[in-house]
């Protein structure tokens, strides 16, 4: 009995409610779906799946429920749908605590699972507007999602539709919508905001105001979280790091059917002459056969979020075979394992110099690669979705298994600075560690290639002493004096019997890019310089839209590392066209829209022109654009820096705002200076009643308003702009030439009367 009067009472208390006030408009209701439609499109193609397919139509349905059933209460309905937001609810958390590696994903499917069960109640505009802001919550969450241009069409449809979705949401806000309708007066007239020809209008001013702001923006490279992207956890089962599974297995060296002896062209890739894989890199492996012709397909194997640009390297090699480079040092490798509740890997990396910069790094694999984990120089830590990683004794990370297609990582490395100077202060005082690998050279042309090395050296014009000078010196010695093939398909295979290096220096005097970084490694060893070569990926290209660097197979090459004395390695490139150094933590994409947009205008203007305009840019922009990175950084650097920083604002604001009032003051005057006496004086009349409240309408006669002045002013005050009135209508329309220093006295005397507040 009590429980039926209880249930009673409540259907009483439900029924007697008013009902709210419904949303008629059956054009914002569908363009509030759209919005919602293309957020849950734009999600899955920034995370490559596949909701859209059962959301869109739920949702449509949804609405198409809720606009039939708008004035209804549906308190069974409103009851299943708190259900099943509890159930989604619960569904979140459990996705939550098993995908913490990132969880903006997690977020987006609930946002869809709730949007789709709100779509089925929605009676008011207030409702409609919930909508909304899913629907740009989804966006914003696909755009930190995605790293194509695929998403920009994506913003634009968005934008197109919030247009005239915030034009109808303000008129209904206002009861516009209901006026129109009363007044029957068409929706899409020409003065309408919602017209074609308006909306156009404002879609194109606000995408090009928005394209301005997006390229004059800084970007400031960095994370401001310390949970970093990484995929999924996989589960190898007993798949680790045993006798059996050490090694490095690159897909284009090992291909079924291709085992054997290695004595002929197309046979095995790891020895012998050979036909490049125009697929993958030669030089991921154990090993690297340098005795391999042909050329890459290009294709996108990597995308790179990084706080600095600079050289993804991959793996070193520290013997040279005469025709290759090996690791002699294969399986000695350092595990590292992750805790269960964490994706984070503290890695045993070799030593690292003092001043260096923390870069964080996260790659996503777009084309399959070996089981070798790029990196910038010097990792320190590592989020990756296995259970174990290992570090080789060239410093090159290893995964259990190849990276597959999908897989997203992140790596924080600490990347030296290049002090000129404090490398050329090095002594040739190495350890023994490294003496004993790094200086290894054949024998047979050991006395040969040293010779020639010397040689190079003494054509400098001063002596060169440090070690770093001379490695500086030779690379770029090998640019200008060697060169590539005009076809490397043309390129002769090596005999069995012949160095790669003497063929190189002697024979042919050129050859394959990596070529050239083979021989400066093996030139500075003869001079007693312990080097290695070591290969990975050039930065790519920078996308400013998305902030990617887009790294393809074909930015895979070679370098040089040199080991310097309590300063570690550094890489040196002596490839002809390639920069000397690869890009590090020197260089910035601050302004890389910017920058890309002038390279695309400086394309098209003339040699001076170009000349004048990037000595514009070098002097009063460049620094321009260095003081907002400083400012910028002062905030960001604690509390006393904001405080610092925002003092320093209020005290630029306001120093502006006094020099933009002298600088109107002085437009002022000498437009007054222009005009004839009689005109500038009846201005600085208009002026002075202006700044008291006493506008001048554009539609009032000089005498109207000297009339309207007489009623509101004081007699004395009235007299004055009556008489200045009169003489300028005489001037003005009859060619009376007044008495103007009377004027300007009785004018002078007014103002005086006025600031002494007579």
């Amino acid at each position: 009995m009590i429980k039926e009067r209880f249930e009673t009472i409540a259907k009483g208390n439900l029924e007697s409610r008013p009902i709210p006030s419904v949303e008629d408009s059956i054009l914002l209701r569908l363009l509030v779906q759209g919005l919602v439609v293309v957020g849950i499109i734009a999600v899955d193609v920034a995370a490559e799946t596949q909701m859209s397919f059962w959301a869109v139509p739920l949702s449509l349905a949804g609405a198409t429920w809720s606009w039939y059933r708008r004035r209804d209460r549906n308190v069974p309905v409103k009851f299943l749908l708190a259900m099943g937001m509890l159930l989604a609810m619960g569904a979140f958390f459990g996705n939550l605590f098993t995908q913490l590696n990132d969880t903006r994903f997690v977020l987006a499917e609930l946002l869809i699972q709730l949007q789709v069960l709100h779509s089925f109640d929605l009676p008011r505009r207030k409702d409609l507007g919930y909508s909304m802001v899913i629907g740009l919550i989804l966006m914003g969450v696909a755009g930190t999602l995605s790293q194509t241009l695929a998403f920009a069409p994506l913003l634009l449809i968005f934008l197109a539709i919030a247009l005239p979705v915030l034009v109808l949401d303000y008129q209904s806000r206002l009861g516009i919508s209901r006026v129109r309708k009363r007044q029957k007066l068409p929706l899409l007239s020409n003065s309408s905001p919602l017209a074609w020809k308006n909306l156009s209008r404002f879609l194109l001013v606000i995408v090009g105001l928005g394209l301005g702001i997006f390229a004059l923006m800084p970007r400031f490279p960095g994370y401001q979280l310390q949970t970093f992207p990484v995929s999924s956890p996989i589960e190898l089962g007993d798949r680790n790091f045993d006798a059996d599974n050490r090694g490095i297995v690159n897909p284009g060296y090992v291909r079924e059917g291709e085992e054997g002896s290695g004595t002929g062209i197309g046979g095995n890739r790891t020895a012998g002459p050979g036909e490049l894989d125009d697929t993958f890199y030669y030089g991921f492996g154990n090993q690297i056969n340098q005795n391999l012709r042909g050329e890459l397909k290009p294709k996108v194997v990597l995308r790179v979020r990084s706080q600095a640009p600079g050289f993804w390297r991959v793996q070193a090699f520290d013997r040279y075979t005469g025709q290759g480079w090996e690791i002699s040092r294969e399986n000695n490798l350092m595990e590292a394992s992750r805790p269960d509740w964490s994706y984070q890997f503290l890695l045993p990396t070799p030593y690292a110099p003092d001043r260096t910069k923390n870069v964080i790094q996260s790659y996503t694999v777009v084309s399959e690669l070996p089981n070798i984990i790029p990196a910038l120089t010097y990792p320190r830590r590592l989020y990756f979705p296995t259970r174990e990683v290992a570090v080789d004794l060239e410093g090159s990370l290893r995964s259990p298994l190849g990276l597959l297609e999908g897989l997203t990582y992140t790596v924080i490395s600490k990347v030296p600075y290049r002090d000129r100077t404090l490398l050329q202060q090095t002594t040739n005082d190495y350890p023994e560690s490294i003496s004993e690998y790094y200086l290894e050279i054949p024998p047979e042309i050991a006395a040969r290639v040293r010779k020639k090395t010397e040689e190079i050296l003494a054509t400098s014009p001063k002596p060169i002493t440090s070690s770093y000078e001379k490695a500086l010196y030779l690379a770029q010695s090998l640019k200008q004096r060697y060169s590539l093939p005009q076809n490397p398909l043309d390129l002769p295979f090596l005999e069995e019997d012949e160095d790669l290096v003497e063929a190189f220096l002697f024979k042919y005097e050129g050859g394959y890019p990596d070529h050239f970084s083979t021989s400066l490694t093996v030139m500075l060893r003869s001079i007693g310089i312990p080097a290695r070569l070591v290969v990975g990926f050039d930065t790519g290209e920078f996308n400013p839209f998305t902030g990617l660097y887009i790294v393809k197979n074909t930015d895979a090459y070679a370098m040089t590392e040199v080991y310097f004395t309590k300063q570690g390695w550094f890489a040196f490139d002596p490839i002809p066209g390639h920069e000397l150094f690869p890009r590090s933590i020197e260089e910035s994409q601050t302004f890389g829209v910017l920058r890309k947009f002038w390279q695309w205008v400086a394309g098209w203007l003339p040699s001076p022109v170009n000349n004048w305009l990037s000595q514009l840019w070098n002097g009063i922009i460049s620094t321009a654009l260095r003081g907002i990175v400083w400012f910028w950084r002062l905030l960001s650097s604690g509390w006393l820096g904001l405080f610092t920083g925002l003092i320093l604002a209020i005290a630029l604001s306001f120093l502006g705002w006094l020099g933009w009032q002298q600088w109107k003051s002085w437009r002022y005057r000498r437009w007054l200076a222009g005009l004839p006496p009689m005109e500038n004086l009846y201005q600085q009349m208009l002026k002075v009643l202006s700044a008291k409240g006493y506008r001048k309408h554009p539609a009032q006669t000089p005498l109207e308003y000297a009339k309207n002045m007489g009623q509101k002013q004081p007699s004395a005050s009235a007299e004055v702009i009556d008489e200045i009135s009169q003489a300028y209508v005489r001037w003005r329309y009859g060619g009376y030439q007044p008495n103007i220093q009377q004027l300007r006295q009785r004018f002078k005397s007014w103002i005086k009367s006025l600031k002494s507040g007579e």
